[in-house]
């Protein structure tokens, strides 16, 4: 199945777009985010790698933090053949104001490297890591800036990074990077929360709409970490998820999918559903996932799904964003015009960042919290920020994610205009 993005798309003049639309609705001047619609440093890098054939390749790697106001820039890491500059700005972009809607003291980063990591050995990818590591190592630490996983990087990768970054400086360092394994300090729950906190938007969802979760029907495009802790998470509440997707097929069955059985399937296949066959399952591809009759459509690939297009042929009745920026905003407004509740990726899919920020806390002190605990503070903050998401919403008559960006945007620049313009 075809996951892919328009290529004259760009994804920073989106975030811009409705940076402008949540100014307007608050009021401010140009003055007052002016600075937020740029990158504080952009760093690009050429990383050389020696292949396992003997011959260097040279890739791209990047990183860019957009806003340092409300603390050390926070964002992860992605190894993908669409990344590009564009793309990471506007990725850091959304980190910054997600960051800010859940009220962590974290500013916005991300960072990335153009390459296919499917095609690299485990040696050729572990020299990739490292060398990147250590070419934005002067801009990245516990107080600086902080990665994490993204698309095609894992908790592995991320020990490669902190191994480097602690060789650099001459001594252990685990909080430069959260999404660790756990004998590296990791934090109990990590590797769920994203999926996590989208079950935990929709939970809020349906109780201010005063409507019962069970037995509503599901669509996850993208059952990868995100999408398959979303599916199990949301079938355990009592949902039927019908459909889901990965890079290689989408599959649906009427009366709902097995997710456990799904989830230890793509575990020792590698994520590959177009191989999958079960009585009863029918392979669909990827407009007919987006557009497909359900309560709840989450698109948890990549930006750029819910195209115009998709937009006038879905029937989903509720949207709810695992991926970043996987709506366009000419798609906002015609999901708008056909009532369809849309519902922002800087809060649905807050929870990876959230818990991140826990294990952050966790390194600094030294100190390990039970799983229970985490879970029970995730859902305390994902409950406020979804109950101010919501205030604003019905109090302004907009959209959600016009909501959730005034939210932000209202923080981050009354953060920026208390600290200055230095000198």
């Amino acid at each position: 199945m075809s996951v892919e993005t328009d290529k004259s798309y760009n994804p920073y003049q989106e975030v811009l777009k409705i940076l402008d639309l949540a100014a307007e609705k608050l009021k401010l001047s140009k003055n007052d985010y002016e600075a937020l619609r740029y990158s504080e440093r952009e760093l690009r890098v050429s990383i050389p790698v020696e292949m396992d054939d003997g011959s260097i390749k040279v890739f791209t790697g990047y990183r860019v933090q957009h806003s340092s106001s409300r603390g050390p820039c926070k964002g992860g890491v992605r190894f993908s053949p669409e990344v590009d500059l564009d793309e990471v700005r506007a990725l850091a972009a959304w980190m910054t104001l997600k960051c800010a809607l859940v009220n962590i003291p974290f500013g916005g980063a991300k960072g990335g490297v153009h390459c296919n990591p499917a095609v690299l050995s485990e040696r050729e990818l572990r020299s990739l890591t490292r060398r990147y590591t250590a070419m934005i190592s002067p801009i990245i630490g516990p107080e600086i800036d902080i990665p994490a996983p993204d698309v095609n990087t894992d908790a592995k990768i991320m020990s490669w990074i902190m191994d480097t970054y602690s060789m650099i400086k001459g001594y252990n360092n685990p909080a430069v990077v959260t999404g660790k394994p756990l004998l590296l300090e990791g934090c109990l729950g990590r590797g769920e929360a994203t999926g996590r906190g989208v079950m935990l938007t929709i939970v809020n969802l349906y109780k201010k709409l005063g409507q019962p979760l069970a037995g509503q029907t599901v669509a996850i495009q993208g059952f990868g970490k995100v999408g398959n802790a979303a599916a199990r998470l949301l079938q355990e509440k009592g949902c039927k998820i019908t459909a889901v997707s990965d890079a290689s097929s989408g599959i649906y069955q009427e009366q709902g999918l097995d997710v456990d059985q799904l989830i230890k399937y793509v575990n020792a296949k590698g994520n590959l559903l177009k191989d999958y066959q079960e009585e009863g399952v029918k392979h669909i591809n990827n407009q007919e996932l987006l557009t497909m009759k359900a309560d709840i459509l989450i698109p948890a690939a990549i930006e750029n799904q819910i195209t115009e297009d998709i937009a006038r042929k879905t029937q989903a009745r509720i949207i709810v964003e695992g991926a970043n920026g996987p709506t366009t905003s000419a798609a906002d407004m015609i999901l708008e015009e056909k009532g369809i509740l849309a519902i922002p990726d800087i809060l649905a899919n807050a929870g990876g960042v959230v818990v991140s920020y826990f294990e952050w806390v966790q390194n600094k002190e030294s100190f390990k919290w039970q799983e229970a605990e985490v879970k029970e503070k995730l859902a305390v903050i994902m409950e406020e920020a979804f109950a101010e998401v919501w205030k604003v919403y019905q109090d302004y008559q907009v959209s959600p994610r016009i909501a959730a960006y005034m939210i932000a945007l209202q923080r981050t620049a009354e953060t920026k205009k208390l600290r200055g313009v230095f000198p």
